[in-house]
């Protein structure tokens, strides 16, 4: 897969992420404990700049998603700090914080769930415009450019999602959220469904796109090998919390935790030769339930490294 590499970040935090904790479930209809909370995201601090990707990588069950809703408020954070700009939306009434979504946009991971079937293209782009007041007079021209940027011909406005690839559906998300400038942008596993040649022309289109107006990316996978190309600096997270944050290069070079050492052995090599020297480190069983979260260091049930200091201790970085 060839990228194009990330372009220098700039100094200033755009999203501030500090102690954030979402729990789910725990009370009744009438407040009652049900003694069935799930701990989704315990205590994650983290942030980015404007013109850089941050990548937030882990497996399912991670609550790497759950991040990202967090960060638009569609799951209310229990605690902790959202800072947008300097400004705490997790303080924000409903009403503010709707308006604030217009600079912080979402790409999904299934582009054809996320589109409504019955819509033509130039309606689906056209949608987030009208919620959030823009000039109807301005629409069209507005349409016809976002087209043009994320790769499609603007006649094929008038077309409806199922008569396009799945590349090229997810170039019709990417349009979507970009059509009001966003300053932020979460990508949800925005290339896992795709094939290895349209994730690069994705990835690579996202890269251009992001040179231009300097936004911000949250970009969440599973994929390592993605991430590596797309990202400026990577979190790696476990079980809600996260427990090695690096830059890009340096991660992938001198891993710490043995996670992230785990993960990484799993990166395929183009090298045959490589590859077949190469020692992979299986991960056994299942991430752990957020109901029943292991003492010490979270990962250490399945760790090739666990000594006794890491069940009494939280080791992470």
């Amino acid at each position: 897969m060839t990228v194009s590499q990330p372009a220098p970040a700039q100094d200033e935090q755009i999203l501030e992420l500090h102690d954030v904790r979402k729990v789910f479930g725990g009370r009744g209809l009438f407040g009652n404990s049900t003694g069935h909370a799930v701990t989704a995201v315990d205590g994650v601090s983290l942030h980015i700049r404007r013109g850089e990707t941050l990548g937030l990588v882990g497996e399912t069950g991670s609550g790497k998603s759950t991040i990202g809703r967090i960060v638009l408020r569609l799951d209310e954070p229990t605690s902790g700090q959202i800072l947008f700009g300097g400004e705490d939306l997790a303080k924000l009434p409903v009403r503010e914080m709707r308006r604030r979504r217009q600079h912080i946009q979402m790409v999904f991971q299934d582009p054809f769930g996320s589109l409504d079937p019955r819509m033509t293209v130039g309606e689906l782009v056209a949608e987030p415009m009208i919620v959030h007041g823009t000039p109807r007079a301005e629409i069209p021209f507005r349409i016809e450019r976002i087209l043009k940027q994320v790769g499609l011909d603007p006649r094929m406005s008038e077309r409806y999602p199922h008569e396009f690839s799945g590349g090229q559906r997810q170039r019709i998300g990417v349009a979507r959220a970009l059509v009001l400038d966003p300053s932020l942008l979460i990508l949800d596993e925005p290339v896992s469904a795709l094939d290895v040649s349209i994730q690069a022309q994705i990835l690579n289109m996202l890269r251009s796109i992001q040179r231009e107006p300097d936004i911000a990316y949250l970009f969440i996978a599973q994929d390592l090998a993605v991430v590596r190309h797309i990202s400026d600096r990577v979190a790696v997270l476990y079980l809600g919390r996260i427990v090695e944050s690096a830059p890009r290069d340096k991660l992938y070079a001198m891993p710490r935790h043995p996670y992230t050492i785990s993960l990484l052995s799993a990166v395929p090599v183009p090298d045959p030769d490589i590859e077949q020297q190469r020692k992979r480190v299986e991960l056994h069983g299942e991430i752990s339930s957020g109901t029943a979260i292991p003492t010490g260091c979270r990962f250490h049930p399945r760790c090739f490294r666990a000594r006794f200091i890491a069940r009494q201790q939280d080791i992470s970085t």
